[in-house]
């Protein structure tokens, strides 16, 4: 059995909690200092260090723990290149013995004092959502392998941010995800996407629960997604890539024209994805984003959310061109349309991009409001 100080992220009890694999109340804790210590923030980063200081370092003291316990322990923090080294901590009961968690990582630039409270306001909910599927892959995948998941891993968890924030704007049965009951959660298969297979029981609309049914689910992220439009000149830029899943179907035009797009890394908002990714495919600055609408992409099935916008925009004629992130293997032709020209592919089911037809749609119908703020 083991006793360990934690001075950092661990000490927001929902993280340490998954992390352990279990519920706060079966955790022995209690609030513990260690002397001649700080525990500074890291510059550009939103975790903290631990350094020999005029000061105290106020933390938890987490008692007892077993084998498996440092085990999940060590999985978790070995992501962050952190060593245990033995300390003496002042708690309730006195001087203790402990064992701390430090890093060598002399990259790292100490940015004033961490607070536990603004980092938990700031990124508390998301680092538990990362965690969740971070620790489910414990005894199964090695650390490295997960390390390797985490851009993918911080996407799923801002979806889900993002998803427990949004307003809900229309609910005709008021039924809500605590009429869900999830009694077992697998995943089969998770790389830059992944599956996820439920066993649950929701509510029925006679008030009762249904039978434990079994669903599988494709965990994809929230992505941005917009539509550059100039309304001086009044025309519409599209892109056009090659695309794996009309491949996957066979279909003869592999190609897509669409809207810009982008997955909402971890940490971004949609808004700041759709910036960005203006930048990358196209080279654009986006004068404004327009927000036309948010939805998910199949709900049955999967849980792919997109985040539309008009992104008012300068597009000369020489705007357009061959873009792309090398390291992302893009390969992006840009091309602009007349209002009319690309309504007219509209009408005759020209296009095959269910957002860019609802993002043109939504441009009939505010058109000559943009065009008149121009």
């Amino acid at each position: 059995m083991s006793d360990l100080f934690v001075y950092g992220t661990l000490r927001h009890v929902p993280l340490l909690a998954v992390v352990l694999g279990r519920e706060a109340a079966a955790i022995d804790m209690s609030t513990a200092q260690l002397s001649g210590h700080v525990v500074h923030s890291v510059r550009g980063e939103d975790f903290p260090f631990l350094a020999e200081g005029d000061g105290v370092a106020e933390g938890l003291l987490l008692r007892g723990l077993s084998d498996t316990d440092v085990a999940r322990l060590d999985f978790y923090e070995g992501g962050y290149d952190y060593a245990l080294i033995p300390v003496s901590v002042e708690s309730e009961k006195g001087a203790e013995d402990a064992q701390v968690y430090v890093s060598d990582a002399v990259a790292w630039v100490p940015e004033g004092l961490w607070s536990l409270a603004d980092w938990s306001a700031a990124h508390g909910i998301f680092t538990v959502h990362k965690a969740r599927e971070e620790m489910s892959y414990f005894g199964s995948r090695s650390r490295d392998e997960v390390d390797r998941l985490l851009p993918t891993i911080k996407a799923r968890a801002s979806a889900k941010v993002i998803a427990g924030s949004q307003e809900v704007l229309h609910n005709p049965s008021q039924l809500s995800l605590s009429d869900v009951r999830v009694s077992k959660l697998e995943r089969p298969y998770a790389s830059f996407f992944s599956m996820e297979e439920y066993e649950l029981s929701f509510r029925r609309y006679d008030g009762t629960m249904s039978d434990t049914v079994k669903r599988a689910v494709f965990m994809g992220t929230d992505a941005a997604l917009v539509l550059p439009y100039d309304p001086v000149r009044d025309r519409v830029m599209l892109v056009e890539q090659f695309r794996l899943g009309p491949t996957a179907r066979e279909d003869n035009k592999p190609w897509q024209l669409e809207p810009i797009a982008g997955r909402v890394d971890g940490g971004e908002t949609p808004e700041q994805t759709a910036h960005r990714e203006a930048q990358e495919e196209a080279g654009l600055s986006l004068q404004r984003l327009e927000e036309v609408g948010k939805c998910y992409a199949s709900p049955g099935g999967c849980t792919e959310y997109f985040h539309i916008y008009l992104g008012v925009a300068d597009l000369p004629d020489d705007v357009v061109g061959v873009s792309g992130l090398e390291a992302e293997a893009e390969d992006i032709r840009s091309y602009l349309y007349s209002f009319d020209e690309v309504m007219d592919l509209v009408d005759r089911q020209a296009l095959d991009n269910a957002p860019l037809i609802l993002a043109l749609l939504w441009l009939s119908r505010h058109r000559e409001r943009v065009r008149a703020a121009a």
